[in-house]
């Protein structure tokens, strides 16, 4: 069984309300783009157009890679809205946006009129405040946490 100090450690969070909207919008966001992934919603490309795509840049196996990204940002937009796993799961995704600067974004320069990097780098610094913060108030960690 797990120690509940580790489970503790994982859900830690102080009683700020700063981090709310940072997670409700983020979560969005994650939610919305992984769902382009995965289920071709939103004008998305689904596994395999998305799968197609991410091969033709390097990341392959293709599929694997679009099914592995578009669950930590579909799955991982829903944890953040809840406010559950907000650490590790801001982690995933400041991985996630790390990979996506620098394979995709980067060499169109800072602006997103020219597919740069910017609108990534502001998700990138949202998931590492949000892993260092934790969920903060009306979160579901909060919650757990309060009673372990």
């Amino acid at each position: 069984m797990i120690n509940n100090s580790i489970i503790k450690k994982i859900l830690n969070t102080d009683t700020s309300v700063s981090t709310l909207p940072l997670r409700i919008v983020a979560g969005i966001i994650f939610a919305a783009h992984g769902s382009q992934k995965l289920f071709a919603w939103f004008g998305g490309y689904g596994l395999d157009g998305t799968g197609q795509w991410m091969d033709s840049i390097g990341l392959g196996p293709g599929y694997l890679m679009a099914l592995t990204a578009g669950s930590v940002e579909f799955f991982g937009g829903l944890l953040l809205i809840l406010g559950l796993l907000t650490r590790p799961t801001s982690a995933l995704l400041a991985i996630t946006m790390v990979v996506a600067i620098i394979k995709v974004h980067l060499a169109n320069g800072l602006f997103m009129a020219n597919n740069g990097y910017e609108f990534a780098l502001v998700l990138l610094a949202i998931s590492v405040a949000l892993a260092i913060q934790g969920g903060g108030k009306y979160s579901v960690d909060q919650t757990i946490s309060q009673k372990l």
